[in-house]
């Protein structure tokens, strides 16, 4: 995935993650955040964890190759297929 908009436009990433409810997903290395982890009773130390945040589906871009491409839909036997717009090729 390519980010198109936001702080990492242009980065890319592999999906770790997506939440279909809510359209977001998690994409590797893409919106971190750090969160301050409080000391556990066990004896760990408390840290800083750096973590990816989701990111909206429309600032994300699929990618066919190292370009990013729209993508279109079509009926093969029956099945609604998305498809990459510039080549035609099944996603």
């Amino acid at each position: 995935m390519k980010i198109i908009a936001g702080k990492d436009k242009g980065k890319t990433g592999k999906v770790e993650e997506t939440f279909a409810k809510i359209e977001k997903v998690v994409v590797e290395g893409i919106n971190i955040a750090t969160r301050h982890q409080k000391n556990r009773q066990t004896g760990s130390q408390g840290q800083i964890v750096e973590k990816s945040m989701p990111i909206h589906v429309s600032n994300v871009s699929i990618m066919e190759g190292k370009k990013p491409v729209r993508v279109g839909y079509k009926v093969e036997d029956g099945k609604k297929v998305r498809v990459a717009r510039p080549s035609g090729k099944n996603i």
